[in-house]
């Protein structure tokens, strides 16, 4: 094998090595959160005031209980011991050893990172990591940020540093940190610091390594240390960290430094005004760099926190670079092939990511690729044990947390590596949000995808009575039920790449989702009539008052997005069940069953003879929430928005390869083909399945679809520049709904950018923004529906003056809109940033990327939550689409490499294979079918 051809197939055979067991690569990773004060985990408040209870200026002296911080550290996945980078410029009141931003009390649209960081790259076996922190020369404008955002309101724009002035002459330091793995236990750590700036500036590095505190919270273990070595071979200090169940690792530092020990323990007296065990505590490094407080730190150079103080005074446009080795062995010349392993993973990584897509411009790659290091970045160490959390663990608690948040969900204990919805905004436990992570993550690592969706299913996340617990803040609330949906997409793509799917995999997700589904029947559907309620299901800001909270007695809601969401649950049950049956007939009785129940949800979302109202308005023809009143009246929510599109998601193609195997099935689909809202083919009598004899089973009918993509494609309502709204246009002027009944007087307004209602706190705005997952999934649906109706099937568009289109050409306009707003366009911006950003227009920010929560209707510009590459890294996936062809050529070139034979002898067997599971579609130039189609 030549050079070239091992470097393309190192990223990829470490990746085999992890599924077979062979190495761990994922032991160490970039686990370790940004921030992890203001967290339900470490509120032991009595009412629950997460942020209050612990801020940012307690953080630097307080030690935390259920997991770490830092600015671009690494962790192994137990998180013991941590690893990450802290700074001083001379000039801040606080070393700068994590990330600052608002709480969700002092933010004026929630809460909000005040940092400017990127995730650069990432292989998903963790072998390279780059992290850039732009750092400011100026002192950094703590009280500034609170003070301006109290004085401004939900109606201004945000508060940034860049309003500060600090990045003004370009006066700030560009730090990049990279890791690069030799092996599982030996990682490589470059940090490089440009001065950016005019003048020459003082700065202050510290990397820093401890251990998380657990001794202090009854950890049956011994209470780790780490002390110094004497110097070995190149390096200029050593310092050794042993663990009881870790075992012993070195960090190594090339540079000589001064040497700084203290605990990771408490600073009682600066925060209670009380003496603790120790005078070492985890402040130390903060007053001795800051403060000169000689005696701060431990002289006896051992502790369990550490830092290696390195002082530079750099010149204006140089670097400098420190290099550092952590192993699990002792070596002798540890940074003897220091360059060499940078270099080399560096290498890997770019031939991994140019093969993932060889056709794809630069513009696109970068896309991706840093969308995917966002998603690999985003893996956090989530610990949450909720009977000790309830407990208030050494701590007796106050009598209001016995009934206070999550104490219904006292089985809840995790101690995992989790996708995160992102590292600051959102570091914590979101499962619908996960599982649209798992739609990306599949992508590269497919066998991560699949170990997330089983993880939120164990026995010690999934609820008794079957409910997947939302997120952190509450479990209780309901989110939207999307983990089937993600299930199939992560078998799919898995069938893709290694040429056969886990059917192992699928049979225990099925097991699991159907308590979850049980629940959702039993649970939210209270009358029995297959019209669903969820409450929250994420979409907050959308309607006109919360709709988590119950209406007036005798009144009831009926939600047209909870409804469609299970039509969509209720498929992509029996398409699981259809793919079982294939290897097991047994399973033909569950796809009927949850079939079934799909039928009886379409007839009633459609109305039918038992007088049940329909969810579908005949005269604007759109579905709608309605609200039952006692005198049995109904009253529909005139609101056009995502509640209205949701259902067109629940629709599957069913092909003659599974239908063989189900008879009995496909019996159920001839006895009921034909007849709208009945489960039937999207096509009327008398032609029921198309010429590849497939049948599409949807709510949505090819009468329907026309008057909905109409409004979906007019730029006055859903189309926006770069996506689909959330809120139509038209309730920019159609405001007042008059008066609902058990509401009152109703209003709506479009909001295309920020919220301007405290509604579950502004930072949740559905009212009119561009959201990516939602746009994915309309995009995936419009898909199926073309495969299922062909290149014959045309719709009237009209954004472009009503010129029919195919609905291939639909999803894909689509798909072209909401990838631009990463693009450059005609004027040579960015839409994601603001045009007098220096994203814009510098070199030294141009090629960055920022991955927001949801992004503005009008012009594109990203807001939120500045690092969502969770479900906004499904960016990658547009990217994917826009380059599909018929066979993945770099799959097959894996499927025949040295670490997994080829599942098939030629591209025809896969040809057939592909094309009978639908994974084939036929689009034009480059690479195609990555994620598994559908």
């Amino acid at each position: 094998m030549n050079t070239d051809k091992r470097k393309m197939d190192a990223e990829r055979r470490r990746l085999e090595q992890q599924y077979a067991g062979k190495e761990n690569w994922r032991h160490w990773g970039p686990y370790l959160a940004e921030r992890a004060w203001g967290t339900v985990r470490e509120d032991y408040s009595p009412h629950g005031t997460a942020w209050e209870y612990f801020d940012h200026d307690q953080a630097r002296s307080r030690a935390y209980r259920w997991n770490e911080d830092g600015l671009g550290g690494i962790c192994d996945d137990r998180q013991q011991l941590c690893f990450a980078l802290a700074l001083w410029n001379g000039r801040d009141p606080i070393l700068k050893e994590r990330a600052f931003g608002l709480t969700g009390n002092q933010g004026v649209h929630g809460e909000d990172v005040k940092e400017v960081y990127f995730y650069l790259d990432a292989t998903p076996s963790h072998s390279f990591l780059r992290y850039l922190y732009k750092y400011p020369q100026g002192e950094y404008p703590y009280r500034w940020l609170v003070e301006e955002a109290a004085r401004r309101t939900r109606l201004g724009p945000d508060v940034d540093l860049f309003q500060a002035g600090l990045f003004k002459e370009n006066r700030y330091w560009d730090v990049e940190v990279q890791y690069a793995k030799a092996g599982p236990e030996e990682i490589h750590v470059r940090i490089v610091a440009a001065n950016r700036g005019p003048d020459a500036a003082d700065l202050h590095l510290l990397p820093t390594l401890w251990f998380r505190n657990t001794w202090s919270w009854g950890d049956p273990t011994a209470k780790p240390i780490l002390h110094a070595l004497e110097k070995t071979g190149d390096a200029g200090w050593a310092v050794r960290a042993e663990h009881s169940t870790l075992g012993n690792y070195y960090l190594y530092g090339r540079e000589s430094a001064e040497l700084l020990f203290t605990e990771n323990e408490t600073n009682n007296e600066r925060l209670w005004g009380v003496s603790g065990a120790t005078s070492y505590v985890k402040d130390a490094f903060h007053r001795r760099v800051i403060q000169s407080e000689l005696a701060a730190v431990n002289p006896a150079r051992e502790g369990t926190k550490f830092s290696a103080w390195h002082v530079y005074k750099v010149a204006a446009g140089q670097s400098v670079q420190l290099d550092l080795v952590l192993s699990a062995t002792a070596l002798d010349k540890p940074f003897a092939r220091n360059s060499a392993v940078l270099a080399a993973r560096q290498s890997e990584a770019d031939i991994f990511y140019n093969g993932l897509l060889p056709a794809a411009v630069p513009e696109d790659h970068r896309i991706l690729r840093q969308a995917l290091a966002g998603m690999i970045w985003s893996k956090q160490f989530f610990h949450y044990d909720v009977q000790r959390w309830l407990q208030g663990d050494l701590i007796p608690p106050p009598a209001e947390r016995e009934r206070g948040r999550n104490h219904q969900w006292k089985h809840f204990k995790a101690a995992d590596i989790l996708s995160m919805p992102d590292c600051w905004e959102y570091p914590w436990f979101a499962a619908w949000d996960l599982a649209y992570h798992c739609a990306a993550l599949a992508l590269v690592d497919v066998d991560f995808a699949k170990e997330q969706l089983e993880l939120v299913l164990r026995e010690n996340y999934l609820h008794p009575n079957g409910q997947i617990p939302a997120y952190e803040w509450a479990f209780g609330d309901v989110n939207p039920p999307i983990h089937a949906m993600a299930a199939l997409k992560v078998f799919r793509a898995e069938r893709v790449q290694r040429g056969q799917g886990d059917f192992g995999f699928l049979r225990r997700i099925l097991h699991k989702l159907l308590l979850n589904y049980a629940w959702w029947l039993n649970r939210k559907d209270s009358d029995g009539q297959n019209v669903f309620e969820g409450g929250f299901m994420g979409l907050d800001n959308i309607s006109v008052y919360d709709r988590s909270q119950a209406l007036p007695p005798g009144y009831e809601l009926k939600q047209a997005d909870t409804t469609g969401w299970m039509a969509m649950f209720a498929l992509n049950m029996a398409v699981i069940a259809l793919e079982l049956t294939t290897e097991d007939p047994a399973y033909e009785d569950i796809a009927i069953q949850c079939y079934t129940q799909f039928l009886a949800i379409a007839q009633t979302i459609g109305g039918n003879t038992s007088g049940s109202p329909s969810l579908w308005d005949p005269e604007d023809m759109f579905f709608k929430d309605l609200i039952e009143c006692p005198d049995g009246s109904i009253q529909r929510v005139n609101v056009f928005s995502l509640v209205g599109l949701i259902p067109l998601f629940a629709c599957e193609v069913i092909d003659q390869r599974i239908l063989t195997h189900a008879p009995r099935f496909r019996e159920l689909l001839r006895e009921y083909k034909g007849g709208v809202f009945q489960g039937h083919n999207i096509c009327a009598c008398p032609d029921w399945e198309n010429e590849r004899g497939e049948h599409l089973l949807s709510l949505v009918d090819h009468t329907m679809l026309p008057p909905i993509i109409k409004r979906l494609l007019n730029e006055e309502e859903f189309l926006a520049p770069h996506g689909i709204r959330s809120l139509s246009k038209i309730h920019a002027t159609h405001r007042n709904l008059g008066v609902l009944p058990g509401v009152g007087q109703a209003m709506i307004d479009y909001e295309p950018g920020e919220s301007t209602s405290g509604l579950f706190g502004g930072n949740s705005n559905w009212r009119g923004p561009v959201w990516v997952a939602v746009n994915y999934t309309l995009i995936q649906s419009l898909e199926k529906f073309h495969r299922f109706l062909g290149d014959a099937y045309k719709v009237p568009v009209p954004c472009v003056d009503h010129k029919e289109m195919t609905l291939q050409e639909i999803s894909r306009l689509i798909a072209e809109r909401v990838g631009g707003v990463f693009r450059r366009n005609e004027a040579g911006n960015i839409p994601a940033f603001a045009p007098d950003s220096p994203f814009q227009h510098d070199p030294h920010w141009t090629e960055l990327l920022q991955f927001h929560e949801y992004f503005h209707a009008e012009t594109g510009q990203g807001l939120g939550a500045a690092h969502q590459t969770g479900w906004t890294g499904l960016a990658a996936n547009l990217v994917i689409r826009r380059y599909r062809r018929d066979i993945p050529e770099f799959w097959r070139r894996q499927r025949a490499g040295p670490e997994r034979p080829a599942v098939a002898a030629t591209g025809k067997q896969h040809d057939k294979t592909d094309q009978a599971a639908g994974e084939k579609t036929a689009t034009t130039g480059g690479f195609a079918g990555i994620e598994g189609k559908g």
